[in-house]
């Protein structure tokens, strides 16, 4: 099988009356994340990592944000639609490093649940999936705790 590697970013400001969901695991924090699904940062950096490694395109593509069955969807769910997407076509996935950036509030008391979540969601073991933290060191939109980013690499196995 040959190897394919897939970046993905994501973004979202921070909004009162939300949850916040990093992962699929609802953090406790007076606001959660601006957004038309559950605005989990974390998870659609992920989707977008695998998309990308398998040039599928990417999460606005498949689940639009002009799409009414998306509003307010849970972003573990959109994942598994990838997971079993990827499957269809052929594609296993291998591992996913992820890099959650923000202010607040510190996600090393929640890491070991999102890392549980995510790969539960991918049908991995948690040693397959890795889970990091940092700040904005008070520089810019995450410095000044207005909202949050996340990265993901992810290494799947493609059919030949």
């Amino acid at each position: 099988m040959t190897v394919r590697t897939g970046v993905g970013i994501d973004t979202h400001a921070f909004a009162p009356g939300r949850p916040l969901i990093l992962g699929g695991v609802d953090i406790p924090h007076e606001e959660g994340l601006a957004g038309y699904s559950d605005a989990d940062v974390l998870t659609h950096a992920v989707i977008d990592a695998l998309l990308g490694a398998a040039g599928l395109g990417d999460i606005g593509q498949h689940f639009p944000d002009t799409d009414p069955r998306f509003e307010g969807a849970d972003s573990l769910q959109l994942l598994r639609t990838v997971v079993a997407y990827l499957g269809e076509r052929g594609f296993a996935i291998g591992n996913v490093d992820a890099t959650v950036v923000l202010e607040r509030p510190k996600l090393a008391p929640h890491r070991d649940a999102i890392r549980g979540a995510l790969a539960g969601t991918l049908g991995l073991s948690t040693h397959a999936v890795n889970v990091k933290a940092t700040t904005g060191e008070g520089m810019g939109f995450i410095g000044r705790g207005e909202g949050a980013a996340a990265m993901a690499v992810a290494t799947i196995h493609a059919p030949e």
